[in-house]
């Protein structure tokens, strides 16, 4: 690229992450290139990522690359890439469900899909693990719309509602929803289940590990000989789950449940892998909710009924750190509630060097 060529680029807020969304064509082919180029974009490695537009946090340091899909069952196609903070790293391990409730907007935005009155379906292939979300974007009078009424927890405000229907998962794609074939399974001397129904999970009781699972994110990660135990349970996790070595990589999530305080279904506290996320992602959150169903399971012997008032008798509600999230998990898949608002929309530039 020649020095101060600006990259079209859309910051949204998907879900309780942001995230920079950009066309695959405005990026290099070559991942190594684009990877080094998202880096300074971004501005990593630097845990302030002061001389790029990332947030200083995981749950901000997101990217997005979009295109219009080649299959026939697919409108587009969304690539999810984590930029690590402090490391000069860029993984494509998995999706991220919070930063898909953006795509179907941009996709809208971008002229890959013509909008519709008043919902616009958007077919969107996650590229990282072959799964089919369907998003519902709000777009009256053909124009994609940002306000209304619907409140997330974790999110200040609210925005438009958008109801995300996972048609294909990791489990019916790519992974056995139970890969090692059992509900619940011992590992570390600890019952565990070990469940991929679109992001590889392994879900252990909070008592289990010497905590009440409603510990804040900044008490669970001050916590040396917590945070040594629940490493060793992910790396034999990620081998039982067929991951392999996974020292390197961000997958599987561990999930620490225990009962509800605040009328839902579960509290959560999700290690992603070794910051513990101030709310919990979107497919993680389908994953544990699918256990949650699932008899046999550590998070169905905990899952209790939600008696928080005026909450459909078919949604299982995961208390995490800033609120709550609702899930629906039927035979046929798994639909969310999500909100997205465009936040910046323009041209970011690249360190010289990048370039």
């Amino acid at each position: 690229m020649s020095p101060r060529r600006g990259i079209p680029v859309m910051v949204l807020r998907g879900g309780t992450s942001k995230g920079a969304y950009f066309l695959a064509d405005d990026l290099p082919a070559d991942p190594g290139e684009r990877d080094a180029l998202l880096l300074s974009v971004m501005g990593s490695p630097d845990p302030r990522q002061i001389d790029g537009i990332g947030g200083g946090h995981p749950l901000t340091s997101k990217v997005a690359v979009i295109r219009r899909s080649g299959e026939a069952s697919s409108d587009v196609d969304y690539l999810f890439l984590q930029v690590q903070v402090d490391a000069a790293v860029v993984s494509a391990e998995q999706p991220c469900g919070n930063i898909l409730a953006g795509v179907g907007p941009f996709a809208i935005e971008r002229g890959l899909v013509a909008a519709q009155d008043p919902v616009t379906p958007v077919r969107i292939r996650m590229v990282n693990t072959g799964a089919l979300a369907i998003a519902h974007v709000p777009t009256p009078q053909g124009r994609v719309n940002y306000a209304g009424r619907t409140a997330l927890a974790g999110v200040p405000g609210t925005a438009a509602r958008q109801v995300i229907d996972f048609q294909e998962t990791a489990g019916s794609v790519a992974a056995a929803l139970l890969p090692t074939g059992n509900a619940t399974d011992e590992v570390c001397g600890l019952p565990v289940t070990l469940i991929d129904n679109g992001m590889p999970v392994a879900i252990v009781e909070a008592a289990r590990l010497d905590v009440s699972g409603h510990e804040s994110p900044a008490e669970l990660e001050s916590q040396t000989v917590l945070r040594q135990r629940v490493e060793a349970l992910r790396l034999e996790a990620g081998r039982r789950m067929g991951l392999g070595d996974v020292a390197a990589t961000t997958v599987p999530k561990v999930c620490l449940v225990a009962t509800p305080a605040a009328g839902g279904s579960l509290a959560t506290r999700m290690f992603i892998p070794h910051r513990v996320h101030t709310a919990i992602g979107v497919l993680a959150a389908v994953t544990v909710a699918t256990a949650a169903a699932l008899p046999g399971s550590v998070a169905a012997r905990i899952c209790q009924p939600v008696t928080a008032a005026a909450v459909p008798p078919d949604v299982i509600r995961l208390e995490h750190p800033t609120g709550w999230f609702d899930t629906v998990v039927s035979p046929g898949g798994a639909a969310v509630v999500s909100t997205a608002r465009l936040l910046l929309d323009g041209v970011v530039f690249a360190r010289e060097e990048a370039q």
